[in-house]
C-alpha cells in the first residue's frame, strides 16, 4: 500500500480507455466531429452577433439567451477541439494539468447551463404572471446581477471540485472515457474520497435542487395563467416558453445519461451507445439550442432571416 501511495504523486498523464481503433475510419469520425464543431460555432455565433447588433434585442429574456449562447460555446470549446485531437492520435493520453483544465471547463459548462435555464424560466415567470410590472422587477441592474451570478457560483463550485480531487493521491491513470470527468479521477483515488463525496452530494443536492424547484415552481404559475387567461396570453407564453422547456428537457436528459454511465458500470452496453451517451449532452445541446430560440423566436428569426438574404444578394 505505501507503494501505491508513493506512486500516485508520480501520475502526471492520463490514459483514456473508452477509444477503440476504428482503422482509417478514423478520419470519418474526424470529419464528422469537425462539422458538428463548426455548424455549433456558426449557428452560436451568429446569434451572439444577432443579439448584441440589435437593440430591439437588449431585453433581458434576449441578455439571458446571449449569456446562454456564449455558454454552449464554451463548453464546446472545452470537448471538441481536444476530441479531434484524439481521434487522429494513436496513443489517447492527456497529461494531468489539461486533463483537470477540461474537467474545469466542461463542469463549469453544465452547471452555467442550469443556472443559466432558471434564470430564464424566473424571467419568464415575471414576464408572464407580472406584464405590467416586469420592466421594473426585471430592470437592467438586475439582469446584470443575475447574470454574474450565473457564472460566478458555478465558476467557484468548480474550484472547490477541482481542487478536492487535486489533492487526491492517485492509484492509476487509467479514465475509461473519451474524456477526462471528475467521477473518473475520483474513482482513481486510493486515499480517502469522503470529502470529495459529501461535497459532490451537496453541491447536487443544494444548488441543483434548488434550480430545480425554481423551474418547477416558474412554470406551475406559468401554466395557472395561461389555463386561467385569454387565448392571447396562452399563444405568448407558448411561443417564448416552448424553446426553453424543450432546450431544459434536452440538457436534463443529457446530464441524466451522463450521470447513469458515470455511477453504473456501463461495459455490458454497445461501444458505439456508450460513446453517443457520453457525448450527448456536450453536442446536442449547443446544436439543440440555437436552432430551437433561432426557429421559434419571432424577433431572432426574422432578423437572421434578413441577414442571410442580405449576405446572399
Amino acid at each position: 500500500m505505501m507503494m501505491m501511495m508513493i506512486n500516485s504523486t508520480l501520475v502526471s498523464y492520463f490514459t483514456f480507455g473508452a477509444y477503440v481503433d476504428t482503422g482509417m475510419f478514423k478520419y470519418l469520425w474526424f470529419m464528422i466531429i469537425m462539422c458538428f464543431y463548426v455548424v455549433i460555432l456558426c449557428t452560436n455565433v451568429l446569434l451572439i452577433v444577432v443579439i448584441c447588433m440589435n437593440r430591439s434585442l437588449h431585453e433581458p429574456m434576449y441578455l439571458f439567451l446571449c449569456s446562454l449562447f456564449v455558454n454552449e460555446l464554451y463548453g464546446s470549446s472545452g470537448l471538441f477541439p481536444f476530441l479531434l485531437v484524439q481521434i487522429l492520435s494513436d496513443i489517447h493520453t492527456v497529461s494531468a494539468p489539461l486533463c483537470f483544465l477540461q474537467i474545469f471547463c466542461l463542469y463549469t459548462y453544465a452547471n452555467v447551463q442550469f443556472y443559466n435555464l432558471a434564470v430564464m424560466s424566473y424571467d419568464r415567470y415575471l414576464a408572464i404572471c407580472y406584464p405590467l410590472q416586469y420592466s421594473t422587477r426585471m430592470a437592467f441592474n438586475k439582469v446584470t446581477m443575475l447574470i454574474a451570478v450565473t457564472w460566478l457560483i458555478p465558476l467557484l463550485n468548480i474550484v472547490v471540485t477541482i481542487s478536492l480531487s487535486a489533492s487526491l493521491q492517485l492509484c492509476g491513470n487509467i479514465i475509461d472515457r473519451l474524456f477526462c470527468d471528475n467521477y473518473s479521477v475520483v474513482k482513481l483515488g486510493c486515499s480517502d474520497t469522503t470529502v470529495n463525496n459529501i461535497y459532490g452530494l451537496m453541491h447536487t443536492f443544494i444548488v441543483l435542487f434548488g434550480l430545480a424547484i425554481i423551474i418547477f415552481y416558474s412554470y406551475m404559475r406559468i401554466l395557472r395563467v395561461c389555463f386561467s387567461g385569454s387565448k392571447q396570453t396562452r399563444q405568448k407564453a407558448i411561443s417564448t416558453c416552448t424553446p426553453h422547456l424543450a432546450s431544459l428537457l434536452n440538457f436534463s436528459f443529457g446530464c441524466f445519461f451522463e450521470i447513469i454511465q458515470g455511477r453504473f458500470d456501463m461495459n455490458g452496453a454497445p461501444i458505439m451507445l456508450r460513446i453517443f451517451l457520453s457525448l450527448y449532452f456536450l453536442t446536442c445541446q449547443p446544436l439543440f439550442s440555437p436552432l430551437m430560440y433561432g426557429l421559434n423566436l419571432t424577433k431572432i428569426r426574422i432578423i437572421c432571416k434578413s441577414l442571410v438574404f442580405d449576405s446572399i444578394l
